[in-house]
């Protein structure tokens, strides 16, 4: 008797992924262009110096997103100062994904900041002018952004390609402010 393996192999969705980086053109309007049709699978890749924590893994797979994967994702994103987990808005973590997969790099994110709880968010504020009242922090629909392999400038080009939210450089403090707002750029 024959047995068959019907699950989908590890290398197998990390193969799909790397053809998505081949058969995908930069130049669409939504993020999720960048990973349509493109091996059918999704993946984020983060660290956090704050936690110590990592995360790599598949989030999408033909055309849905994996519920216990986002939970995963949501709390490796939460409020590192008070432990508070709201669900991130999965576009942008789509953005994210998507923009990585453009600068072709296979190390992980640095996640500096994902959710931020109003209180920590006006914590911030008070020491920063550079923090939004009304941070889409806040809302689960922004990350700052880190990689030790590509400049501010690189990453935020590739944000930028994906035409799908705001894109801030902040190159004195070496990240990327990547969200699923209105499309806009700022910083230097």
């Amino acid at each position: 008797m024959q047995t068959r393996h019907t699950g989908i192999s590890r290398r197998g969705l990390l193969a799909a992924f790397a053809a998505s980086t081949v058969a995908a053109a930069p130049t669409y309007s939504h993020a999720f262009g960048l990973l349509r049709g493109a091996g059918d699978i999704r993946r984020i890749r983060m660290y956090s110096g704050r936690t110590g924590e990592s995360i790599d893994t598949v989030y999408w797979v033909e055309g849905k997103y994996i519920g216990e994967v986002v939970k995963e994702i949501n709390h490796f994103m939460r409020d590192w100062r008070t432990d508070g987990v709201i669900p991130m808005d999965l576009r942008n973590i789509d953005i994210m994904a998507a923009a990585h997969s453009l600068m072709e790099v296979d190390e992980p994110y640095m996640l500096l900041s994902g959710y931020r709880s109003p209180e920590t968010n006006a914590m911030l504020r008070r020491r920063s002018s550079g923090v939004a009242k009304n941070s889409l922090h806040m809302k689960g629909q922004a990350a700052d952004l880190r990689l030790d392999s590509r400049s501010v400038g690189q990453m935020a080009r590739a944000a930028s390609a994906c035409h799908a939210g705001g894109v801030g450089r902040y190159s004195r403090s070496d990240f990327v402010h990547m969200d699923c707002g209105p499309i806009r750029t700022w910083g230097s």
